[in-house]
């Protein structure tokens, strides 16, 4: 495998990765609200790619938060046990955004990466033919 084609690999995988982890940012910020949910986060692993034995980022198994969930008191919610309360998510929308930032920018540096090593490719073939 061509340096090329390993910088794009990597590149990709990394773009994987990060659309991964926003996927799973979204689903915390679209269930903060649902009793009983747990924060999800995701973890990132090396790999080699099995053909070219290129080094790799994948993403590893999701873990759950384990910190204790909100208790929040309403007393006509369905939930709710006798003194009104019930146990609401440990989702942190703020902590969400920070990881989504986070991610988008990963993701965009890693986008850079692949166009970079694309127009060096695009370039490297446009000297070889004249």
């Amino acid at each position: 495998m061509s340096d090329f084609q390993s910088a794009l690999s990597v590149a990709a995988s990394g773009l994987k990765a990060q659309a991964s982890r926003l996927r799973h940012v979204s689903e915390n910020i679209a269930n903060s609200d649902t009793p009983g949910y747990r924060r999800k986060s995701v973890s990132f692993e090396n790999a080699t790619d099995a053909k070219g034995g290129v080094p790799e980022v994948r993403t590893g198994k999701v873990n759950l938060d384990q910190s204790d969930l909100k208790l929040l008191y309403d007393p006509s919610h369905p939930l709710a046990d006798d003194s009104g309360h019930y146990e609401g998510s440990n989702v942190d929308l703020i902590i969400e955004i920070a990881d989504a930032r986070e991610a988008q920018r990963s993701y965009e540096a890693n986008l850079k990466m692949f166009e970079q090593a694309r127009q060096m490719s695009a370039s490297l073939l446009d000297l070889l033919r004249r």
